[in-house]
């Protein structure tokens, strides 16, 4: 279900950035502003963006197979790193052609059409940017909100066009081509936090508030006496638990599964976007080792335990 709602905001989004990219690009041939151009170029961008986004949540549809048993989860991932390289290709574009123009600044022709095209773009965007970001919190998926994140900015950067159209207005075309840097260094900025979010997700990085919800969770089960291992990631828009719990060692093994799956519904119910938890159980002792004689020194590091 989560998969179809983020398709469906992926192909609103697209026609959307799409159909604003079309009314800016009629308008910049006109007039031949960079700043105009340089927003144009990155509207499109955004917008083929969205293509991998859309192939991610396409994939995520699909069942786990034998190679890949933890199904199609993490293609988000993957588009995120697609959608970082186009962001940085679009400045690089929009710093390439600002150059240009502070060598042979030109001034702006049309200027209410530079004008109005720059509202265009913000509202554009700034309703993709809405439409994402509330959906993307909805479903769980980082890609989406920062896509939509992205968006926003970009309907900011689409004001400072108008800024440009007064400078050529007012006599001073150079205005125009420095705009057009301006907004090839916020491009930059939006690059460095894409990368920042992409580095988590690939690192499988955690928000610490999940942790503390699932910690709770687990203190305020009756029947675990000890919490000796919690860890969490994000596979796509759906996050991943791995427990291990200590349980009075006499209890029977139908007695500790039912303290098991008492927890895993609890955490069902009260950890955002959990979509999986393995819950292991050791019969309690002193040391977390007593019982783990034949494979203890096979674990990689020790394990992160809460407090």
């Amino acid at each position: 279900m989560h998969n179809e709602e983020g398709i469906r905001t992926v192909w609103l989004a697209l026609a959307a950035l799409g159909v604003t990219s079309l009314l800016q690009i009629v308008i910049v041939l006109a007039s031949g502003s960079v700043a105009l151009f340089a927003d144009t170029a990155h509207n499109i961008g955004d917008a083929l963006n969205s293509i991998p986004l859309l192939i991610a949540f396409y994939l995520a549809r699909r069942a786990a197979t034998r190679r890949y048993t933890y199904g199609f989860g993490r293609a988000e991932d993957v588009a995120g790193i697609f959608i970082v390289l186009s962001i940085a290709v679009s400045a690089g574009i929009v710093f390439w052609e600002s150059f240009q123009r502070l060598l042979n600044p030109e001034p702006l022709q049309h200027l209410g059409w530079v004008a109005a095209a720059a509202v265009v773009g913000f509202l554009g965007n700034e309703a993709v940017a809405w439409l994402q970001i509330r959906k993307g919190r909805e479903i769980g998926s980082a890609a989406l909100v920062a896509d939509g994140l992205h968006a926003r900015t970009d309907g900011l950067t689409s004001l400072a066009v108008l800024v440009a159209a007064g400078g050529s207005w007012l006599g001073f075309p150079m205005v125009d081509p420095i705009i057009g840097l301006l907004i090839g260094v916020t491009i930059l900025f939006i690059t460095k936090d894409a990368v920042v979010t992409m580095w988590y997700r690939l690192m499988d990085a955690i928000e610490p508030e999940y942790l503390t919800q699932a910690e709770q969770v687990v203190a305020s089960q009756p029947g675990i006496k000890e919490l000796r291992r919690l860890r969490m990631r994000w596979i796509g828009h759906r996050i991943s638990a791995d427990i291990c719990i200590a349980v009075d060692p006499h209890l029977t093994t139908v007695e500790s599964h039912h303290v098991a799956e008492h927890l895993r519904h609890d955490l069902f119910h009260n950890v955002p976007y959990l979509a999986e938890v393995t819950v292991h159980v050791d019969p309690w002792a002193p040391e977390p080792a007593t019982h783990h004689e034949l494979t203890y020194h096979h674990d990689p590091a020790p394990q992160l335990l809460p407090g």
